[in-house]
Order: C-alpha cells, then structure tokens, then sequence
C-alpha cells in the first residue's frame, strides 16, 4: 500500500502569497518596458517594482506621476494590477475558467475559501460569480458618471478614459490617479476640493469599496428577507460610526486651518471632513493637502488607516470587524463578564484570538519597519509613520515623503505594502509548515496581569 502523499502541494495560503508576487513581478516588467513611458522618461527597475506593488496591493502611493510619467499603455497596466489586485487573481481566473466552461476544482474552492475569508467551502462560486457582478456594475456605473463630469472640460474620449480609470482606482480603493496631466504632477483631486458632484461620486465608490462584497450581497436580499447578518450588522455600524467620528474630528481639527479647510465655507469644509474621513480608511485620494495638516490630525487619520476597511473588500487595515471584537473584549473585560457580545451574538474564543494575534502582529511590523525606515529617511518621524501606516493598510496617502524615499526606503514600503495585501495572518500560515493539534494540555499557571 502506497501511503505517500505529495509533498509539492502548496496550503492555499501559500499559493495566494506566490501568486501575488508572481503577479507583481509580471508588472514590473511590463512597466519597465520602454512602452511603458511617455517619449523622453525612463523608469528604474525600483521605481518599477514600487508601482507595480502598490497597484497590485490597491495601495495608490507613488513615486512617479501616473498621469505624466506613464503613457496609455503604462496605465492599463497598471489598471489591469489594480483590478486584478482588488478583486483578487483567483477570483479573476476563476471568472475565466467560468467563461470557458471549465470545472473548479476542489482545491481552487479552497484557495478562493481562503481568499474571500470565508468560514465555508459551500456556495462559494456562486459568490464569486456575485462579486464579478456587482464589481463590474459599480464600477460601470461609477465610470458612466464620471465621464459625464469630465466631459465638461474635456473631449468626450478623454474623458471615457478618465472616467473608466478613476472608477476602477477609487472602487478598488487603490488611490492612482491621472489627473496629474490637467493640473500637474501629484495634484491628485485637491482641485476638485469644492466640487459636490465629484465628492459625491468619490465617496459612494470609496465605501462601496470599502464595505466589502457580503455586506453588499445582504443589502441587496434585505428587502426579501428583512435580516442582515451579525457581519453586516457589525461592519456598518462601525463603519457609519468611524464615518462620522472621523469627520468631526477633521472638521474641529481643521476648521480654522488656511493651508486645508480654513477659508471653505460651512458647507465645504462639512464634505470636506467626510472625504477626508472616509478616504483615509482605504480611498487613497484626497481632496486637500495631507502634508499640511495639523500633527493631531496626521496622527487622527494613522489610526483611521490602521483600523481600515471591511473583510473580503478592497480595503486594508487589520478591517473594522477586528477593531469591534477588540472593543468589545475590552468591554467585556471591564464589566466583569465571560463572553464577548455584539449584537446579542456570543462571539466565539477562536475569533477574539484571532482579532488579538492580528492586531498585535501588524503592531510588531509597523513599529519594526518604522524603526527601520527612521534609519534610511531623513524626515520626522510621524512622516515615517504616517507613511509606513499608509503602505501596511494599502490605503495610499501621503504626507509627501513617498517621492523623496531613497531605493531602500522604496523596497522597505514596497514590502509593507505586498505584507499588507497579503495579510500578516495570511503570511505567517504561509510560512507555517504544518499546522497540527496538541496532543495533550499543559497545567494551568497564574501570573499577575496590570
């Protein structure tokens, strides 16, 4: 009896850690290709590497100007990371192989199980069927009204184009944008600061993005079924209540501020704090100056990115549902009681484990490569931070210091940003031989906590 099993099998974690390296190895070369760059640019192989991670990662920082530095080719490139890297490669093959007939295989269901974050194997073509839907109609919708705006200052192509990149970029809370081109190098939308329609729009694909694909399957089933799931439950209401604490304090923060909202009217400065506080948990754009914000706001908008978006999103950060299982430990611990409950739902031990490790795991990289970056960059330190926060949640803004980074302080945020797609839990199963239970319990010791 042959009892050998393969050994060349790889966990799903580690294939999804593979492929998405594979795939950003692809762009690099796609876009050091001469093609690539406008007549009279070049780019170099760490400029192109940085791009191609932070396009794949959804992340939007940059070291070069994608409207200007990157001809036609270049940028659907880099949408095509982008896209790949906000739905996910497997979710995109699978698509592929759902167009060409062909049967998923046990294992890809897995890898898929795995990349969508989800607890069963059942249904799960279907859902990913379901993503490709409503991604490709969000985004169709969010390009058609988009062009719609450009078109008034711009030919009727340019702005199609226009409207179809900044749809896919800011759904898939990735933050490249081209407008570089109309209002020069790194403008991104400050000059649209005061536009509601474009504000708008922004910030409807930004949380759509942001709340994930489940949330946006039980709102479309609320209506025949009147029942959201605890998930849901919870990744609306934090996100709603982040929403709306974030922008009170931007606007308390910075209402008197003339390099930001300063000289906005009432009206301006109140969309001004929404944009800033949504974008800031994944967007990547901004409509005003983040370098010129005040330091407690800098600092405000680090713990808005850390926290990030929903799970199965196009989002970063450790995800709002972590936060609320840690908040409500927290809770749990000061009343007295033995279960964490959100919404009159007993969240199990597996999970508060979980939040925890993921937590404290993003904790140790970001104060490691923070330390490390302080070393390489000659900038203050919250610049460092803010940046390193900004790479490790995928969320793309910046304080300026990403087009003054030396090679190495590019590898180093090129990294952060590969880690943060991945996810640290993700990459740490990747890196996990095996994964077995104790045969046996250890006895119970007791140390003095606080």
């Amino acid at each position: 009896m042959n009892n050998k099993r393969p050994r060349n099998r790889m966990s799903p974690p580690k294939f999804l850690a593979i492929g998405f390296l594979s795939i950003a190895l692809i762009g690099t070369i796609f876009l050091k290709l001469p093609v690539s760059v406008v007549p009279g640019e070049q780019t170099k192989w760490v400029d192109a590497i940085f791009t191609a991670v932070s396009a794949i990662s959804v992340t939007g920082l940059t070291v070069v100007d994608t409207g200007t530095h990157w001809s036609t080719f270049g940028q659907m490139v880099i949408l095509t990371l982008i896209q790949l890297g906000g739905l996910g490669f497997m979710t995109s093959a699978t698509w592929i192989a759902l167009m060409l007939n062909r049967r998923i295989s046990l294992r890809e269901r897995m890898i898929l199980q795995e990349a969508m974050g989800q607890y069963k194997i059942q249904g799960i073509v279907d859902l990913i069927r379901r993503v490709l839907v409503y991604a490709f109609t969000i985004e169709g919708i969010g390009a058609l009204l988009l062009t719609l705006r450009f078109w008034k200052e711009m030919p009727l192509t340019d702005a199609v184009y226009l409207g179809v990149f900044q749809s896919v970029s800011i759904f898939n809370n990735a933050g490249f944008d081209l407008l570089g081109s109309i209002h020069g190098p790194f403008t991104g939308f400050v000059a649209y600061g005061t536009d509601p329609v474009l504000n708008i729009i922004n910030m409807c694909l930004i949380f759509l993005g942001g709340i994930g694909f489940i949330v946006m399957f039980d709102i479309m089933e609320y209506p025949k079924c009147r029942k959201l799931s605890l998930h849901s439950k919870v990744v609306l209401s934090v996100s709603a209540l982040l929403v709306v604490i974030g922008a009170l304090a931007m606007f308390v923060l910075e209402f008197s501020n003339p390099a930001t909202m300063g000289n906005l009217s009432y009206p301006q400065k109140v969309m001004a704090s929404f944009f800033q506080s949504i974008t800031s948990r994944s967007g990547g754009i901004s409509t005003v100056d983040i370098g010129q914000l005040q330091q407690s706001t800098q600092f405000f908008l680090i713990l808005l990115m850390f926290i990030g978006a929903a799970p199965g999103s196009t989002g970063g950060g450790i995800k709002v549902t972590t936060f609320a299982v840690l908040i409500g430990s927290v809770m749990t611990m000061i009343k007295g009681k033995r279960d964490v409950v959100l919404f009159r739902n007993r969240i199990s031990e597996s999970v508060v484990y979980r939040a925890v490790t993921l937590t404290i795991l993003s904790l140790l990289l970001l104060v490691g490569f923070s330390m490390f970056l302080s070393a390489t960059e000659s900038r203050d330190f919250l610049a460092i931070l803010f940046e390193a926060v900004s790479a490790f949640c995928t969320v793309g803004l910046s304080m300026g210091l990403t087009t003054d980074l030396s090679e190495i302080g590019k590898f180093t945020i090129s990294i952060l940003m590969f880690l943060g797609r991945l996810g640290p839990l993700t990459l740490a199963y990747a890196l996990n031989r095996k994964r077995h239970k104790d045969l046996y319990r250890n006895p119970e010791g007791k140390i003095i906590i606080g």
